[in-house]
């Protein structure tokens, strides 16, 4: 089951809110807590593995990122965000080195369907690698505080041991449900004394962490995966040669696979491509032009405030229904089989097969 197959709408409209706390965790990754206004509680209501955007200005330029909500396991209805810097520049760049208590953020309400299967007293076997810790803690927290039956185990990958992200909450995790937490540590660039937990998580090594936390490809286990594209897609097929449900495997990327492909161009051939949009309760009307390759390039001339963050089908944030017309959906990794069934497309990977092409964002 891929990332929103439980169903999650875009969301829409921007609310500007203040940073509270800016917490250092490593020297690449800060937490950012924002303030909530009681008027914006239940607006940003979250479940445990959604993600929110954020828009922010930055040398003039207009950047949007998603970033998952990850509570600390104290405060499970807080926003909060971590952010980790991987190169120079960009919003992880300012979040790290300038951003501090009082500066506003534009932030979207929450959305995606990443997040727990719905089976009391399931085996929760979670697999992150870096930054992908995010999403999987607050779910992690999630089952054991109020499945009492269930057990959580974590498989987690990082560079050195000054890398893991949230290292304290982890531990908080194991005190508080010390025969029901059971966690895995692999360093990449640091030798540790177990040779299955010096190096990446790969399909020469997943059978002996599987075996290690006592997980079984049986009704009973669900399986949840996140991080870079290699360690997702690799873990999937090692799981399902296993044995494991399809069905009972949810993951979210980080990153797309190496030279992915950009969605198709349309074909114009000399046609008018008209996208009529529902958005807001509004309605919204694009045309495509020459230089567009999918429908959220012609509505953003018109709607600005059409939602989206990645651009690359991995966040979700641009999910809209296709109620006229057809549409090709190019490569991503958020809808499943049920849901593009249903009609459901990502505006910055589709591009128009009819000449009038309908879409609801709202639904």
């Amino acid at each position: 089951m891929t990332t929103t197959e439980q169903g999650a709408a875009a969301p829409t409209g921007w609310h500007r809110l203040r940073v509270a706390r800016v917490r250092p965790l490593t020297d690449d990754a800060v937490a950012l807590t924002m303030d909530l206004p009681d008027r914006l509680a239940g607006t940003f209501a979250h479940r445990p593995g959604q993600h929110v955007t954020v828009r922010h200005i930055l040398n003039g330029t207009e950047i949007r990122r998603s970033y998952s909500i990850c509570p600390p396991p104290s405060e499970p209805r807080a926003l909060r965000l971590v952010v980790k810097r991987l190169g120079p520049g960009g919003f992880a760049g300012h979040a790290t080195t300038a951003l501090t208590a009082g500066d506003t953020l534009d932030v979207a309400p929450p959305t995606g369907g990443f997040g727990l299967v719905a089976r009391p007293g399931a085996h929760h076997v979670m697999v992150a690698a870096g930054s992908g810790i995010t999403p999987l803690l607050s779910m992690a927290t999630a089952a054991l505080r109020d499945d009492p039956q269930c057990r959580v185990s974590l498989i987690y990958a990082n560079r050195t041991a000054r890398s893991v992200l949230l290292a304290d909450e982890l531990t908080d995790l194991k005190d508080a449900y010390v025969d029901r937490f059971l966690a895995l540590y692999l360093l990449t660039r640091e030798t540790r004394e177990a040779e299955l937990l010096s190096g990446r998580i790969d399909t020469t090594r997943l059978p002996g962490l599987l075996r290690a936390v006592g997980a079984e490809p049986d009704g009973d286990t669900c399986f949840y995966l996140c991080g870079p594209w290699g360690m997702v897609t690799s873990t999937r097929e090692a799981l399902t040669g296993w044995g494991a449900d399809p069905a009972r495997t949810r993951f979210e990327l980080f990153s797309l696979a190496p030279q992915d492909p950009p969605p198709p161009a349309p074909e114009f051939h000399g046609r008018t491509m008209r996208i009529t949009a529902s958005l807001g309760g509004g309605t919204a009307v694009a045309v495509m032009e020459e230089q567009d390759r999918t429908v959220l390039d012609a509505l953003l001339r018109v709607r600005p405030d059409t939602p989206y963050s990645c651009r690359e089908g991995l966040c979700g944030s641009c999910r809209a229904r296709v109620t006229r017309g057809t549409v090709m959906t190019g490569r991503q990794y958020v809808l499943g089989p049920a849901e593009l069934a249903a009609g459901y497309t990502l505006a910055c990977r589709a591009s128009p097969e009819s000449d009038d092409t309908g879409l609801d964002f709202d639904l």
